[in-house]
């Protein structure tokens, strides 16, 4: 009869607060229940008062007190909880659409907070480089290919034309950095190309620059983009102050001449330091450190992507191609896409009954697995928020993996930046032969797949989470095989 006296006024206290929905929390001390409310406008004050029972009602600025006394606040507590519990309306399925929603609300998010002037100068710099990739992309297969059929001894006479091929845009990169970078900049595309074909000229042998001599390709990509932006600085300054009637031929010549003569009396010797120190730094960093260094790479690229301050890198990956043949820092990198496609396996794993959710990874999994891999992230990890962290954890460990082998002296890295996944395969390049090269890598994605679908299956999930998450009917199985998952498209 206590009990139901009990329940009796936690029933008539609820509606009067504005019911199940309006509670956020619910606590009591030695006289009082104490309610989190989300909205007060709904409660009934005179009404609460006229309750059998509730001895008065107290407002502070954090919750809404009913007085009920000592013993019997601590009997109808439980109850109320219960009748909240009981009476709240179950939260919408969460599905795949919902997720892409949020996700595509960070994206905005993230784009607004990265519209700062340093994040905007590396947006340009990376506009400067990404219409190279496809060049990049497929001079590096061609030489590739030209160095397998040297390795094996095959079609002698074509090698030395592959060659050829694959070493001719490399040789005159700069000059494209020079036109790209004027163009993104506002000047003009040409002479931002002029002034970067003094860097690559052969003639530069012959000038004596305060007692030392240049070499041809001094400096490189890095040289070329400090030449192009001094290039348009300089063009600007003509374009205001020339008169008209010069400006034809003025302006064209001292924005070659001037950006010239300071590319070869200072940019070329600054740049040439900067890269070489560059591919030092690279060569050290994972020939003494190599595993915790590709630990760090690989766990904070995904971040480095959402603060947009990855765009940095590619001038790095450009330099390293261009003194080494290949970049050592983009298989350790590409580990994060590993990471994320085993978290996403793993988003699969966990929610049998959300197929909304589940087709949505059946669709973005080739392209993850191929390198690409925002419709992973804002479709499914990032959204879902712990997902994105554990695959970050699959990045680290597969990016460890790689850097533990080049610690050991199995040092490769990609002819080409762009690709990434599977489709990095046929851009790889090293020094220990292509069996062992393929087969690091390999290995690499494969840690890097369980490592990420192992943090996000034991630690990607809150009990809560997978309460909301798990909704509706679930797969249907076969009727010989009711009790078999099916399996993966």
């Amino acid at each position: 009869m206590t009990t139901d006296k009990n329940r009796a006024t936690a029933a008539a206290i609820l509606p009067l607060v504005g019911g199940p929905d309006n509670i956020g929390s619910v606590a009591h001390c030695m006289t009082r229940l104490r309610l989190g409310l989300h909205d007060r406008t709904l409660v009934d004050g005179p009404g609460l008062r006229a309750v059998p029972g509730v001895l008065g009602v107290v407002e502070d600025d954090e919750t809404y007190q009913i007085v009920l006394g000592p013993g019997a606040v601590a009997r109808v507590t439980p109850e109320f909880e219960a009748l909240v519990a009981e009476g709240r309306t179950p939260p919408a399925p969460v599905t795949a659409d919902a997720l892409a929603a949020r996700g595509a609300a960070l994206k905005e998010a993230r784009t607004a907070r990265n519209a700062t002037p340093f994040k905007q100068f590396l947006r340009r710099v990376a506009n400067v480089f990404v219409p190279l990739i496809p060049a990049l992309i497929g001079c590096g297969i061609i030489a590739g290919l030209g160095g397998l059929l040297a390795n094996l001894g095959w079609a002698p006479a074509l090698v030395p034309a592959l060659a050829a091929i694959g070493s001719g845009f490399m040789a005159l990169i700069a000059v494209f950095v020079g036109h790209n970078t004027a163009k993104e900049f506002g000047g003009t595309p040409v002479l931002g190309g002029a002034v970067a074909a003094v860097i690559v000229f052969p003639g530069v042998a012959k000038v004596d620059a305060f007692g030392q001599h240049l070499s041809p390709g001094q400096g490189g990509v890095l040289g070329a983009l400090a030449a192009a932006l001094l290039a348009v600085r300089v063009e600007r300054w003509c374009r205001r102050r020339v008169p008209q009637a010069l400006d034809v031929l003025l302006t064209p010549t001292l924005t070659v001449l001037v950006p010239g003569l300071a590319t070869l009396y200072g940019l070329m010797f600054v740049a040439g330091a900067v890269s070489a120190g560059i591919g030092t730094f690279a060569d050290r960093l994972l020939a003494t450190g190599g595993a915790f260094a590709g630990l760090v790479l690989g766990g904070l690229f995904l971040p480095l992507v959402m603060l947009g301050l990855h765009q940095a890198l590619i001038p790095i990956h450009t330099t390293l191609i261009e003194q080494s043949g290949y970049t050592v820092l983009l298989p350790i990198l590409a580990m994060a896409g590993a990471g994320q496609v085993g978290a996403a396996l793993a988003v699969y794993a966990r929610l049998p009954r959300n197929a909304s959710l589940r087709a949505t990874i059946r669709s973005a999994l080739p392209a993850g697995l191929l390198g690409v891999g925002e419709p992973l992230i804002y479709g499914v990890s990032l959204p879902l928020g712990r997902p994105f962290v554990t695959a970050c954890a699959g990045g680290a460990a597969g990016g460890a993996f790689i850097g533990l082998f080049n610690q050991l002296g199995v040092a490769f890295g990609s002819t080409a930046i762009g690709p990434s996944g599977w489709a990095l395969f046929p851009l790889l390049k090293g020094t220990s032969g292509t069996g062992a090269t393929l087969a690091v890598y390999a290995g690499g994605l494969v840690v890097g797949y369980l490592a990420g679908f192992a943090a996000t299956y034991f630690f990607g999930f809150t009990r809560r989470m997978l309460d909301e998450l798990n909704t509706g009917p679930g797969p249907q199985a076969p009727p010989t095989a009711q009790a078999k998952e099916p399996a993966l498209a």
